[in-house]
């Protein structure tokens, strides 16, 4: 039997999830649930993608993650369990994924003005020298 606070997690996160339709599959709910289990940060390198039977596949980011993370396996598989129960997750894949790299903008792939060189002059009088011996050379 499912004790109350796990029902007022599940309802939070139900909620939270606005699905469409009237159910509300264990997949749905795991990959939910994944944020709270593991942190903030540890959710920001990895993605609970879909469930196969009882195992929940984790994209991860590389290698090192991947490891990390099998080592913390009982500790995420009992925070699972807090929040929904025991039953639903019962073993974890961490499967490696690179991220996809965001599109280089325009801007930052071009210098938006091409900077006059004599602004790094302080003394005025000297910028104006130099920009007037600049000015007829290139004459």
């Amino acid at each position: 039997m499912v004790q109350p606070n796990h029902m007022e997690r599940a309802s939070k996160l139900i909620r939270g999830l606005r699905l469409s339709g009237d159910v509300l599959s264990a997949e749905d709910l795991a990959c939910a649930v994944w944020p709270q289990a593991v942190g903030q940060r540890i959710a920001a390198h990895t993605r609970a993608c879909r469930m196969v039977r009882t195992r929940l596949i984790v994209e991860v980011e590389d290698h090192i993650w991947q490891r990390q993370l099998f080592a913390l396996t009982p500790y995420i598989l009992n925070n699972l369990k807090k929040s929904f129960g025991p039953g639903l997750v019962e073993d974890l894949e961490f499967r490696i994924v690179p991220r996809r790299r965001e599109p280089q903008r325009a801007a930052q792939a071009v210098p938006a003005l091409f900077p006059d060189e004599a602004d790094g002059i302080a003394d005025p009088v000297l910028r104006g020298i130099y920009k007037a011996s600049r000015k007829k050379a290139q004459a």
